[in-house]
C-alpha cells in the first residue's frame, strides 16, 4: 500500500513530533495538545485529528465502530499504538483513575469523614456529606441552626 502525498505528509508531521521514552516505552507527543492533554494534528490547516487515533489507525488499522482508544499506560500524551486498546466507553471510564480517585476519598473538602453516619447518596448517586449539606441548608434558612432542645415532661 502506497501512502497518498497527504497521508505521507501527515506521517512525516507525526514522526517529527514524537519522542520515545526509553523507560516507559511511551511515544511522547511533542506537538499541539488539547487542554486535557491529548495530542492533536492539523488537517487542512485545522487541528482535526487526535494524534493517538492517527497512530493507531496508521500502524494497526481502523478503530472498530462504537469503540474508543484506552491508553493502557494512562499517559494521554502517549501515541504508541502498542499502548492503545479499543474498548467501549464504559470500560474506558471504569479503567480510568477518575472514578477511583473519588471513590477512595475518605473525607469531604471541608474535612468531614465519609463514614456511614455522615454520608448519603444524592438523587444522581453521588456521595454527599451530611454535615456540609446541613450547614448549607441552615445558611439558606431552610433548617433551624440548632436542634430544638428536648422538652422536659
Amino acid at each position: 500500500m502506497q501512502l497518498s502525498l497527504d497521508k505521507a505528509d501527515r506521517l512525516e508531521h507525526f514522526q517529527a513530533r514524537v519522542s520515545v521514552d526509553p523507560e516507559t516505552g511511551c511515544w511522547e507527543w511533542l506537538g499541539a495538545t488539547q487542554p486535557r492533554g491529548y495530542g492533536t494534528m492539523p488537517v487542512n490547516g485545522q487541528r482535526g485529528i487526535l494524534a493517538h487515533r492517527f497512530a493507531y489507525e496508521t500502524f494497526i488499522g481502523p478503530i472498530p465502530e462504537g469503540l474508543e482508544l484506552d491508553h493502557l499506560c494512562h499517559n494521554r500524551s502517549c501515541v504508541n499504538p502498542a499502548h492503545l486498546e479499543p474498548v467501549t466507553h464504559s470500560e474506558n471510564v471504569r479503567r480510568g483513575g477518575g472514578a477511583a480517585f473519588w471513590r477512595n476519598k475518605t473525607h469531604c473538602p471541608q474535612g468531614h469523614p465519609y463514614d456511614e453516619e455522615n454520608t448519603y447518596l444524592d438523587g444522581r448517586g453521588y456521595r454527599r456529606c451530611r454535615a456540609c449539606s446541613r450547614r448549607y441548608y441552615q445558611k439558606r434558612g431552610e433548617l433551624p441552626l440548632r436542634e430544638p432542645a428536648a422538652q422536659e415532661v
